[in-house]
């Protein structure tokens, strides 16, 4: 394990960070995030590395559903107008680089291990030194890219939020504008019962004075933001009141749509599918609108450079054609019935065979009977993250909601393998339940070569 001085390479880097306490990967059994989080331990540990946070500009997103999208237009947009620009996601889908971002690129594996190598000796320094405890996984790694912003001197850093908002490891931030994206249940061991305790925790990314970006919500959760926003002298634009848009029409390869601003009118083209998408990209341009009016440049040029040039994989992405297979990483009820809606507007198709594999901490239940009117086969599978359902349990689950063909797999590969080779060229082989199955598909059909941490694994597949 890195301590202060040693010097680590790529393959050590993600040994030391797979080490930490990862609660991205462990089923949550207590209540509430405050058994997760610690924001002193966060700020003091970003206090140590000389608060790195705090060297540029910043645009922080939360949500439950659209902010990894729209972060990622933001971001493109603001690299299509000149910026240099930082981007932190999570989680990854094929390797940890994916989650920090210099000018839209994932990092190298050189500057993540010198990242490791410099954050290691701070980490190592606090925990000897104070009684906040050792830094979790994504506390390092939010440190990491606040640190490679730094170095690389960014212009702006979009930040999406990992979990909720309020102590989110990212909400350490001072932001230029914040954004609050679609709002539904999920993580309600940890954020909440009801919708708007969820929109509470995800309002609190909200800073006194800073404008306020909220995307069309369920009327408690977008009651419960506004009183927040008022109660903090904070500036709030309404998607789908002050920012609208229109369709214009939409084919595999994308969909065209205006959106009216504040500031003014856009025609762009993004090359994501689902209506929701639509959504995103107004609530993307409003966010940008507010950078303009603080007296940043950007211009309906870069805005439509960088729609039209954004890439976010694994939401109804299109990997291979007849038969179609499509790849979402759609994890809860409100998402799959979301891209179910948009899977039959965007394509046309005889068969839906769907390779499905869910986390057990998720509404499986729920989302099983979302995909059971539409699904004409089902095969019953598991990612090789450690939460994943067992392949037996979800496939009696599916038999039980009135699935007529159920098949069952062991990996994501096999289970695609037998769903190709059944499907009809005319028929749509569709990769979801959580954003690892889709990714394995992704690697599959793509002949992408993952990081694989054998530790990790379901015991069973070890």
């Amino acid at each position: 394990m890195a301590t202060s001085g040693s010097i680590i390479d790529y393959r050590q880097a993600v040994e030391y960070l797979l080490a930490l306490v990862d609660h991205e990967r462990q089923t949550p059994v207590l209540p509430r995030q405050k058994r997760i989080y610690d924001l002193r331990r966060i700020a003091g540990f970003l206090d140590m590395l000389g608060n790195p946070q705090d060297s540029a500009r910043t645009v922080h997103i939360a949500g439950t559903k659209g902010k990894g999208s729209t972060a990622a237009m933001v971001d493109s947009v603001l690299s299509a107008a000149g910026y240099r620009t930082g981007f932190y996601s999570s989680p990854h889908l094929h390797t940890f680089r994916e989650r920090i971002r210099i000018d839209r690129k994932s990092i190298d594996e050189e500057h993540f291990s010198a990242l490791v190598n410099h954050l290691a000796s701070v980490a190592h320094r606090q925990n000897m030194e104070t009684d906040l405890g050792l830094v979790t996984l994504f506390e390092f790694m939010t440190g990491m890219a606040f640190q490679s912003f730094a170095w690389n001197s960014v212009d702006f850093q979009t930040i999406e939020v990992g979990l909720g908002g309020k102590l989110d490891a990212t909400n350490v931030v001072s932001p230029d504008v914040c954004a609050i994206t679609s709002i539904s249940l999920d993580h309600m061991a940890i954020l909440g019962d009801t919708i708007g305790e969820i929109a509470a925790d995800k309002a609190g990314i909200i800073k006194a004075g800073v404008p306020v970006v909220l995307a069309p919500q369920a009327e408690e959760a977008g009651e419960v933001v506004r009183s927040v926003s008022v109660e903090r002298g904070s500036p709030l634009v309404q998607v789908g009141e002050d920012v609208t848009w229109r369709p214009m029409g939409s084919k595999q390869e994308g969909q065209s749509l205006e959106i009216r601003g504040r500031l003014g009118e856009y025609g762009i083209t993004i090359p994501l599918l689902g209506q929701h998408q639509l959504e995103n990209a107004a609530t993307a341009v409003a966010i940008v609108e507010c950078l303009e009016e603080q007296g940043h440049k950007v211009g309906e040029e870069a805005i439509a450079q960088g729609m039209l040039g954004v890439s976010w994989p694994c939401r109804l992405e299109v990997l291979a054609k007849q038969p179609l297979v499509v790849a979402d990483g759609a994890h809860n009820v409100y998402s799959m019935e979301t891209m179910l809606g948009s899977l039959k507007q965007c394509f046309n198709f005889e068969r839906l065979i769907v390779v499905a594999g869910f986390s057990r901490d998720k509404s499986v239940q729920g989302m099983i009977e979302a995909l059971a009117p539409l699904a004409d086969v089902a095969v019953a599978t598991r990612s090789r993250h450690p939460r994943s359902m067992a392949p037996q349990s979800l496939g009696q689950l599916m038999r039980d909601s009135g699935l007529a063909r159920v098949e069952e797999s062991n990996n994501v590969l096999d289970a695609l393998n037998w769903a190709r080779e059944c499907a009809r060229p005319e028929d749509l082989v569709l990769g979801t339940g959580s954003l690892f199955v889709a990714a394995e598909v992704r690697e599959a059909v793509l002949g992408i070569e993952p990081e694989l941490y054998p530790d990790l694994l379901p015991p069973d597949l070890r």
